[in-house]
């Protein structure tokens, strides 16, 4: 029972720490690095607070030392989604009437265990895992995550003070109930922020969940469980399972008590899921709220006025910081043929001077893809471009999986503005410059917007402000994020909520209450003091 009317601490973003030479937040997570490459962990599932062991295993690596196992995990199937699903549904009642004050405070708790005890642990587990370097680290597994936790909880308490207008003579009360059911998280590689918002932001707001992480990404995911049970996350409020889409997600899918999916992933398999759902509404329970971001193929737009420096660096940072595997990073440019001379000698400069390797070395910008997969991906587009007469490579080009998958940051030319990697996401570092006709501004404003099924983020350089109203208004529907003089990427919680339409999803802004709302079910109340104990109103009555 509360006895007050509680104010969360006001959030702010979490500092970016430097890691700069000399400083002690560089040795602290050198340090972290060495103990945890030291070791092979044992990754089981968490159901309802417990470790659970199978047969079925698969090996946590190092995408850029693929030799470098860095733990086992276990793996999953119907047995054990059916413990988590029952698990959910035994922790939802109690779960659902904590007041929220007290679900907040774990939250609170976790942000502040990341912010310092377990900083370490999972930017070096973020860092092994997935191959980030330190700064792509601290600014997803530890800033951007701190920030989820803290700004989410602010924003649960702004809708729980949304209430209507009352009358005389009545009170009308709104309730934010949590959704009938569990919810089914399912998160990407890319992002440990992601991976652990997804299936806390409904939990905040009272919901049970099933949280489904990417292969790739179990080894910060088992840290994330773990900075959660030592905030005080109760059992079963949160059940980690691992295992293929197909053994986990079919028999989820079909539980009649599915209330809602948390995901980010490929739009292939968003969409399956849509379609999955849609054939079985008649066994659900209610109307599974389902939320996603998906696929994109990014944007940086140039007019002819645009500031040649800014340009090349949004364009080598935007597209090759951790290796392009943000759904939010450039993957096609467009330069005007006024600006390509200047563009094409400064953009070979830069890119031909990075460097890359193990992200252990502080010194490399960027690291390796995530898997063989991946690494095929890129290979592909590459062998493709060079085998094309329509396109061709400008800088980069090399790649070598023999001791991790790198892919060196390149840069296609294409003639035709509808070129296969213009409009195919690679989710790689690898993009496609197309030079248009400097007087053609109209045109290629058209050309942009339809060239791709997505419109996740995109980017327009500038230093004419009409042409930056006109880029406004043609691109309206071609970009959730839309950045005018800056990279496509790095969206900030409370400052840029994140998300896209069209092929990229539903477009309910991580980082923001717009998402919240997705995992509460409000019930009206009205309350009458002094109820009528007539039926007949006023205008019956005779002259």
């Amino acid at each position: 029972m509360s006895l007050g009317l509680f104010k969360v601490p006001t959030p702010i973003n979490e500092p970016v720490k430097s890691y700069a030479p000399g400083t002690p937040e560089r040795a602290s997570l050198q340090a972290k690095l060495k103990d945890l490459s030291s070791k092979k962990l044992d990754l089981p599932m968490i159901i309802n607070g417990h470790p659970i062991h199978t047969d079925k295993r698969g090996t946590a690596v190092m995408p850029h030392d693929h030799q470098h196992v860095l733990g086992a995990f276990h793996q999953g199937g119907p047995a054990e989604v059916k413990l988590a699903i029952h698990a959910a549904m035994h922790a939802h009642k109690e779960w659902a009437a904590m007041p929220w004050e007290a679900r907040a405070a774990i939250f609170l708790k976790a942000a502040d265990l990341l912010a310092g005890p377990y900083r370490d642990t999972l930017n070096a587990a973020t860092m092994l895992g997935q191959s980030k370097t330190c700064h792509q680290a601290e600014i997803d597994a530890a800033c951007e995550l701190i920030d989820f936790f803290r700004f989410n909880v602010a924003y649960y308490e702004q809708l729980l003070k949304e209430q209507p207008d009352s009358q005389a003579g009545m009170w009308n009360r709104l309730e934010h109930r949590p959704l009938e059911g569990f919810v089914f998280a399912v998160t990407p590689f890319n992002f440990t922020s992601i991976a652990g918002n997804l299936p806390t932001a409904p939990a905040l707001c009272g919901n049970t969940v099933i949280w489904k992480p990417a292969s790739t990404s179990v080894y910060s995911a088992h840290f994330i469980m773990e900075i959660l049970k030592a905030a005080g996350l109760p059992d079963g409020v949160i059940n980690l399972v691992y295992g293929s889409g197909r053994d986990i997600g079919d028999p989820v899918l079909a539980d009649s008590h599915l209330a809602g999916i948390h995901f980010t992933g490929s739009t292939g398999v968003f969409n399956s899921m849509w379609k999955h759902v849609g054939a079985n509404m008649a066994h659900y329970k209610g109307y599974p709220r389902i939320v996603g971001e998906t696929g994109g193929k990014d944007f940086i737009l140039a007019h002819p006025s645009a500031d040649v420096a800014a340009l090349v660096t949004a364009i080598v940072r935007g597209s090759f910081e951790y290796q392009g595997q943000k759904c939010s990073a450039a993957s096609r440019v467009y330069v005007p043929s006024n600006l390509w001379p200047k563009v094409k000698d400064a953009l070979v400069a830069q890119v031909e001077s990075i460097k890359m390797g193990d992200v252990s070395d502080f010194t490399n910008f960027m690291g390796a893809v995530i898997d063989a997969n991946s690494f095929k991906t890129q290979k592909d587009a590459i062998d493709g471009a060079k085998a094309s007469p329509d396109a061709s490579i400008l800088v980069g080009g090399q790649c070598d999986d023999s001791k991790g998958y790198f892919v060196r940051p390149t840069v296609l030319v294409a003639k035709d503005p509808k070129y296969k990697t213009m409009c195919d996401e690679l989710f790689g570092p690898v993009v496609t410059v197309h030079v248009y006709d400097e007087h053609h501004w109209a045109d290629i404003l058209h050309t942009v917007d339809h060239t791709s099924p997505y419109a996740l983020t995109g980017a327009v350089f500038s230093q004419d402000r009409k042409a930056i109203q006109q880029a406004l208004e043609v691109l309206r529907n071609a970009a959730g994020n839309f950045y005018i003089n800056d990279k496509p990427t790095g969206a900030v919680v409370g400052q840029q909520p994140f998300g896209g339409a069209r092929g990229s999803g539903t477009n309910d802004k991580a980082g923001s209450k717009l998402n919240l709302v997705r995992w509460i079910s409000p019930r009206t109340i009205k309350e009458t003091f002094v109820p009528p104990t007539d039926y007949r109103y006023p205008f019956m009555q005779g002259e």
